[in-house]
């Protein structure tokens, strides 16, 4: 397969997934997933723990940038070992993180942050990376430092952009209502703005928006990241790797300042965002890893290879137990809970 098909097919698919998300997911029937039982409150109820489609859409956008990031570092000869390494590390430090974050900036103890999480995994990642390759009995080689990061700065790109589908499923991460925006971007954006239903999406409960229109913030994101993750693995694959690596995160770290001017959900007090001066930080801090590592030399990248990995059974049950563990993770809901009631339909027994 050609590096232009790969681009194209994956362009169609995401780009259909996201069409289809836009216009279902902020309907109040796409929050809760499903509801267990766990606790009997009379002869007749349940309370129950609801697992919601945000932890399935955060799974789903996992499994796709693990899996990227996967093909992209054995398409330039990279160990699988030092793929699972990266990964696990990451993942494991990145999801506390993402909770802790949270709480230190919106004072919540039940919500989540991917821009905590991801500057968290971005000044991290150099480091662990080097640190695998100064290591012999680990490996052969020594460990393309840029390349590898790169295809992390990738695959968290895509993997944001797909999980932005969750926050519109639970209504969280918000767009100012339109009212309160100016004439042009109302003119703009109103076509496109989302309308939250549910009481219990976050959007509601915080804030009282539900019904309203809002600026579609998640939606545009989403569009965003993905579309440069896209540009990012083609000049990837034709080994242009600072070049995919500097694209990438000026283009994600520029709008997670921007964007954040557009949202209403609480992002902590002063003018600018924590998060802001998070993504201003890593901006810096990536053209600092450019020219601290950019003089190693390069591997050619080859994308046959790359997607052969992917058939590797310890790869194929790797990526599984992550999205399964980020599902749980995530998807066991805090803030919401259900009653619930069983019976038997007579007339069928």
């Amino acid at each position: 397969m050609s590096d232009e098909l790969f681009i194209v097919a994956l362009a169609i698919s995401f780009g259909t997934l996201l069409v289809w998300a836009f216009k279902t997911l902020p309907r109040e029937n796409w929050q809760i997933l499903a509801s267990i039982p766990v606790a009997k409150v009379d002869s007749d109820n349940w309370t129950g723990v609801n697992l919601t489609y945000y932890g399935l859409f955060t799974a789903l956008a996992t499994v796709t940038a693990v899996s990227v990031l996967f093909v992209l570092t054995a398409a330039i000869g990279v160990p699988k070992k030092v793929s699972f390494a990266v990964v696990g590390i990451i993942f494991c430090l990145g999801l506390p993180a993402a909770k802790m974050i949270a709480r230190l900036v919106e004072r919540r103890p039940q919500t989540f942050t991917i821009a905590g999480a991801s500057f968290f995994g971005f000044v991290a990642s150099p480091w662990i990376v080097w640190a695998l390759g100064a290591r012999p009995e680990l490996l052969v080689d020594q460990v393309p430092v840029i390349p590898v990061l790169t295809a992390i700065v990738i695959s968290y790109a895509l993997g944001e952009g797909l999980g932005r589908l969750a926050c519109i499923s639970f209504g969280c991460c918000y767009g100012k209502p339109l009212a309160e925006c100016r004439p042009w971007l109302r003119r703009v954006i109103g076509p496109h703005a989302f309308i939250f239903s549910g009481k219990s999406k976050k959007i509601a409960y915080e804030r009282g928006l539900d019904g309203e229109s809002v600026v579609p913030v998640q939606a545009l994101t989403s569009v965003l990241h993905v579309a440069v993750a896209l540009f990012g693995i083609l000049l990837y694959l034709k080994s242009w790797y600072s070049a995919a690596f500097v694209a990438t995160v000026a283009v994600t770290q520029t709008w997670r300042v921007a964007s954040e001017f557009l949202r209403a959900d609480h992002r902590g007090g002063g003018r600018l965002s924590a998060y802001q001066i998070m993504a201003m930080t890593a901006l810096v801090y990536g053209l600092l890893m450019l020219l601290i590592f950019g003089g190693e030399s390069l591997p050619v990248a080859d994308l046959g290879t790359g997607l052969v990995s992917l058939w590797d059974p310890a790869v194929l049950f790797f990526v599984q137990v992550v999205g399964l563990a980020t599902f749980l993770y995530t998807g066991l809901s805090k803030v919401t809970s259900s009653t619930m009631s069983f019976h038997v339909i007579k007339d069928r027994v």
